[in-house]
Parts: structure tokens; C-alpha cells; sequence
């Protein structure tokens, strides 16, 4: 009894996370997170949970009312039942379902905005299995693919820079680090080739980050373009381009 409902408390302690999170702008999802992505992903698998939650307890609440008024009340027994299956119901579906963590296999399914989402979920889970250097690389990756996502918006699926993204997010990211978690623990620091496997994979990372900032720049290049032609416009009718003009229309 005392489990369940230490188990209730710690998804109503999640619930509140979530609200102060929404309230305070996300900082705290964005701590726990890599990503935006990721976390959308948890954050939507949280509020399902929640929704199946109220709609079983309403469910009980209102079967043990019209049981009330059948039997012309519930007595204490019934009452500690009604409180009993309301524990259980919270307990056993605050656990379950489980987040399912993408397979490898599934994560260049999709659009490529679905799949960058997926792919940060799917580094979260083997950031235990890295050496730091390389954590904070996939943190600053999770940060990266932020920014890639918001330039994916729109994008047609068959550019070529949507292609270069499937290909550097979809498969070489995760092919190597499941090729770095395959090897045994007490060989990752041991050289071979002039480098640790550690090293490797740390230096693999930061080429891969550079790639994606690469990709970002130039999918954004349009929009600074533009930007930069509306703030010349607006320089010239409002700013100090409009005050010289008259000047040059007095002059003989």
C-alpha cells in the first residue's frame, strides 16, 4: 500500500514538473532534455498518461456512485475499496505505459523533422554509455539539431540538404555510437591506431556537430539574406537614408 502510493505522489510530483515547466517557459524540460524534440516527445507520452489517469478514475468514481445508489450507500468498506482501486489505477498507469526509446532501425522513418526529434530521444538514452567529452558533445548536438529543426520547417523532403541531414542524423550519428557501445568497456581506453576508442568517438562527434552547424548556416542563408535586404529597405525609408534623400532632390 505504502508503494503505491509513493508511486501516485511521484507522477503527481511529474504532473507538477511539467506545469511550473510550461509556466517558467520550458528551462527545466530543456535540463532534463538534449533537445526540444525529445523532450515534445516526453512531455506528449506524460500528458497521455495523465488523460488515461483521470478517465479510469472518473470511470471508478462514477461506478462506485451508481453502485451507492443501488445498494443505498457504500458503507466504510466501500469506501476503502473506492480509495484502494483509485491508488492502484494511479499507480499502475503512471507506470505504465513506458517512453518507448526509438530503435535504431526506426529512427529515419518519417518526415525529417520527426526523425531529428527521434534521434535526440534516442541519444538521451545512451548518454550513460559515453565517455563525458562525448556527453557534452551529444548536449551540444541536442542544442544543434534544435536549431536544424526549426530550419527543416517547410522543407521539401526530396532537397537535397533534407537528404545530407537523413544521411549525417539517420545513420552516421547513430551507426557510430552503436559501433562505439559494442565494444567491450575495458578496451575503450585502450589505443589502437594511434587513438582510444574514446577519442574517437569524441572527435567523430565534433566533426558531426560541425557538419550540422554547417547544414544549419546554410539552410538559414536565405532568411538572413532577406532580413538583411528589409533592414536596408527600412534604413533607407525611415533611417538615415531618408533624411540624405531630400538633400540630393534640392540640388541644382
Amino acid at each position: 500500500m505504502s508503494d503505491l502510493t509513493q508511486q501516485s505522489d511521484r507522477l503527481l510530483q511529474e504532473a507538477r514538473i511539467v506545469r511550473d515547466d510550461n509556466r517558467a517557459g520550458g528551462r527545466h524540460r530543456r535540463a532534463l532534455s538534449i533537445g526540444e524534440g525529445s523532450a515534445k516527445l516526453k512531455k506528449k507520452h506524460l500528458t497521455r498518461k495523465i488523460r488515461n489517469i483521470a478517465l479510469v478514475l472518473f470511470g471508478i468514481w462514477v461506478a462506485t456512485g451508481m453502485i451507492g445508489v443501488i445498494l443505498n450507500g457504500i458503507g466504510v468498506v466501500g469506501v476503502m475499496a473506492l480509495i484502494l482501486a483509485s491508488v492502484v489505477a494511479v499507480a499502475v498507469l503512471g507506470n505504465y505505459p513506458k517512453l518507448k526509446v526509438p530503435k535504431r532501425a526506426d529512427l529515419n522513418r518519417g518526415d525529417v523533422q520527426q526523425m531529428v526529434s527521434r534521434t535526440e530521444l534516442w541519444l538521451e538514452a545512451q548518454r550513460p554509455a559515453l565517455p563525458p567529452p562525448a556527453v557534452t558533445l551529444v548536449d551540444q548536438i541536442g542544442v544543434q539539431l534544435d536549431g536544424l529543426g526549426h530550419q527543416l520547417d517547410g522543407l521539401d523532403q526530396n532537397h537535397v540538404k533534407a537528404r545530407e541531414i537523413r544521411s549525417l542524423v539517420g545513420e552516421q550519428l547513430p551507426q557510430m555510437v552503436e559501433s562505439y557501445r559494442k565494444i567491450p568497456a575495458h578496451l575503450r581506453t585502450e589505443q589502437r591506431a594511434g587513438a582510444t576508442p574514446d577519442e574517437q568517438l569524441t572527435d567523430s562527434l565534433g566533426k558531426i556537430s560541425g557538419e550540422i552547424d554547417s547544414i544549419t548556416r546554410q539552410l538559414a542563408e536565405g532568411s538572413l539574406d532577406d532580413l538583411a535586404i528589409k533592414n536596408r529597405y527600412l534604413d533607407y525609408k525611415f533611417g538615415s537614408g531618408a533624411q540624405t534623400a531630400p538633400e540630393l532632390e534640392h540640388k541644382p
